[in-house]
């Protein structure tokens, strides 16, 4: 079942719960479904990579959101953008932990030779390329620094 068939799907349980939280999360990703669709003419059919990368876009829209207003002191405006954000997030593969990201940027290092912060675009782009949809690409460049800068 495409992401379309479940955002559809969740809808109608949100519809039926009158989980107004849900159902709005859920009308957004159905509408950035829509409007990739119609990017790449006509009713295209987005390919799973594209779709994950769609759903990490609103993921991170929102978290960026929650975070201007938490540095505002705005927690009413806050709190909804972090529940989109669980929502949304069911729709993400499950999620690596740091531990098992930092495995991944080290064999990587050690499989590119990567010796210094002038091969970190070289190791971002394979580890995000590898990790697609499994870790945000904050964590990952937090932790290819770290490894590379020691």
């Amino acid at each position: 079942m495409g992401l379309q068939e479940k955002v559809m799907t969740e809808m109608k349980a949100a519809m039926k719960a009158k989980d107004t939280v849900a159902l709005e999360s859920l009308r957004a990703v159905k509408s950035a479904i829509l409007l990739a669709k119609t990017d790449k003419g006509g009713g295209v059919e987005l390919s799973e990579e594209d779709e994950i990368k769609l759903v990490q876009k609103l993921v991170k829209q929102r978290k960026d959101s929650a975070t201007i207003y938490q540095e505002q002191g705005r927690e009413d405006l806050a709190e909804p953008e972090l529940a989109q954000v669980a929502v949304i997030e069911k729709f993400l593969p499950e999620q690596l932990t740091e531990e098992e990201i930092e495995k991944v940027v080290v064999m990587t290092i050690d499989s590119v030779g990567a010796s210094g912060m002038q091969d970190m675009g070289k190791v971002m782009g394979i580890v995000s390329k590898e990790l697609a949809g499994q870790a945000d690409g904050k964590t990952i460049s937090a932790i290819v620094k770290a490894k590379l800068s020691s």
